[in-house]
């Protein structure tokens, strides 16, 4: 699924490089689409800012734990500082969508197929988080999600919804349109078929 969401948002190309061309290289570029948005702009500000603001936090947590924790050596105080940064980068990766969406006034549109998808995976991970036992930095990190994606549906409720920008998917909410009436178009072999763009 993610190599499928890479494709939507990005050009992937392989380059041979190396003595004789026989290493393999993938080039990554974004569509000209999003290289050319105000969304780029605010993605990479919204991005860059919340990385320094959270920074601090994640040097503060290892110094902590490095001085009150109790670790069995220098390698499990290591890799338990590196969960908490990247637990706190995962967070910083998901929120620049809430900010596009705020400097905007806008959301991209999402069919309700996959606004239920986005729920019944958040519910999922809360029951998951409340039942299997695991360290309370990644019940946490379980509901930070929650937080993102309540935030995200109030930014739903207050902004209308943009049916020209794109989502995550690389979709808007005219492709959303034209595909649900090529397959009401299928499913009906009576129906005319949907026009042309």
């Amino acid at each position: 699924i993610e190599a499928w969401k890479i494709q939507k948002a990005m050009l992937v190309s392989v380059e041979w490089r190396g003595p004789g061309r026989v290493v393999p290289w993938l080039r990554l570029q974004h569509r000209h689409s999003y290289a050319q948005s105000l969304t780029k702009a605010y993605d990479r500000y919204a991005t860059t800012y919340l990385a320094y603001a959270l920074m601090p936090l994640v040097l503060g947590y290892s110094a902590y734990s490095l001085t009150h924790g109790e670790h069995k050596g220098w390698y499990s105080w290591l890799i338990g500082s590196l969960v908490g940064a990247i637990y706190t980068f995962g967070f910083v990766l998901m929120t620049p969508q809430l900010f596009i969406n705020h400097r905007l006034k806008s959301v991209a549109a999402i069919n309700t197929r996959t606004m239920a998808y986005k729920a019944v995976n958040t519910i999922i991970d809360d029951l998951f988080a409340f039942i299997i036992k695991m360290p309370t930095a990644h019940r946490i990190a379980c509901f930070r999600d929650d937080l993102v994606f309540l935030v995200f549906l109030y930014q739903r409720w207050i902004y209308p919804v943009d049916p020209k920008r794109r989502n995550e998917y690389g979709l808007s909410g005219d492709d959303y349109a034209a595909r649900d009436a090529a397959q009401r178009a299928a499913a009906s072999p009576n129906a005319p078929a949907p026009a042309a763009r």
